[in-house]
């Protein structure tokens, strides 16, 4: 889930792979709607699946051997995939010092996403970081100069305004959770807009390597603050989550090569749906009106603002 926002947003002509970057695909495409919606929902109960393990995980183990654990794996599952395909050549860049701040960017968002986890309820964390597309496009209106536009800014005071019931700041302000949250979906929009940049000249594949192979290096950092010897059981989980993130953000990119991305996109917010399921289930987590009321406005704002994008790039084409 750490993966999961801006993931709707990536360019659908590759797979995406922990945290929106894109592996040329090896299928040729054709449309089967059905199919690919069966797909995309299977994708986001793969995503949810991995969140909650990792919310398991993390009140068991220290935060840092759970992220470094996950990336590790995430890794070595990509790395089987590609080296086969493309050698060692995939690591040759002229950019190195940028892969390395874009991972260290991402290792940082990943970690904020896992302490929400173990600070908040699932499904909340899961409704904060849906609204990393609504911080991508503030950051590409800021940074890249884009037209915001009188729809697109209203849009994005109402995406904000629904983040803010769902965080519902009181008098003793946002809660740790909530603000680990938040600076998980501002730092991944952020990521989101330097990766556009960072294509016209970087290879998707060697986009991907690079930053699973940064953030398992970044992440290898962190088990000095702690690590405790896993069960076969856990171990199995701990790098089980990262398998199950590679595996469903195949099912994701599959159903958007089988259908179009208007078509799937909207079921991919399903996982919110999972995510509060689990919660109830598994932690007893009743989720309260304001998470349900500003979560809808992110959901809706998101939605609104990816399917009016790819109305205009049709126009454009």
């Amino acid at each position: 889930m750490d993966d999961l926002t801006g993931k709707q947003h990536a360019d659908i002509s590759g797979v995406s792979i922990a945290g929106g970057a894109t592996v040329a695909p090896m299928w040729s495409r054709t449309e089967d709607v059905p199919r690919g919606i069966v797909l995309m929902i299977i994708a986001t109960v793969l995503f949810a699946g991995a969140s909650a393990a990792s919310k398991w995980l993390v009140a068991i183990y220290p935060v840092g051997e759970v992220l470094f654990l996950r990336s590790l794996s995430s890794f070595m599952a990509c790395a089987v995939v590609m080296l086969p395909v493309t050698g060692l050549s995939v690591f040759v860049t002229r950019r190195p010092r940028d892969h390395l701040l874009r991972g260290l960017s991402q290792s940082i968002s990943q970690a904020a996403l896992l302490l929400a986890f173990s600070l908040m309820p699932l499904a909340g964390a899961v409704a904060i970081n849906f609204s990393a597309p609504l911080f991508a496009a503030l950051v590409s209106i800021v940074w890249l100069k884009e037209r915001a536009g009188f729809v697109r800014g209203t849009a994005l005071v109402v995406g904000f305004l629904g983040v803010l019931i769902v965080t519902n700041p009181g008098v003793n302000s946002l809660t740790l959770g909530a603000l680990f949250a938040l600076i998980n979906a501002v730092m991944y929009g952020s990521v989101t807009v330097a990766v556009r940049g960072m294509t016209r000249t970087e290879s998707a594949n060697t986009l991907v390597i690079w930053q699973l192979a940064v953030l398992a290096f970044f992440h290898s950092f962190l088990l000095v603050f702690g690590w405790r010897w896993p069960s076969a059981l856990d171990a199995a989980l701990l790098f089980g989550t990262g398998f199950i993130n590679a595996v469903g953000q195949w099912f994701w990119t599959r159903a958007l090569h089988l259908a179009p991305a208007a078509a799937v996109t909207p079921f991919y917010y399903l996982m919110l749906v999972w995510a509060l399921v689990i919660g109830f289930v598994v932690w007893g987590e009743v989720p309260t009106a304001s998470l349900l009321v500003g979560s809808s406005i992110v959901v809706a704002t998101g939605l609104f603002l990816f399917l009016r994008e790819a109305r205009l790039q049709r126009r454009l084409a």
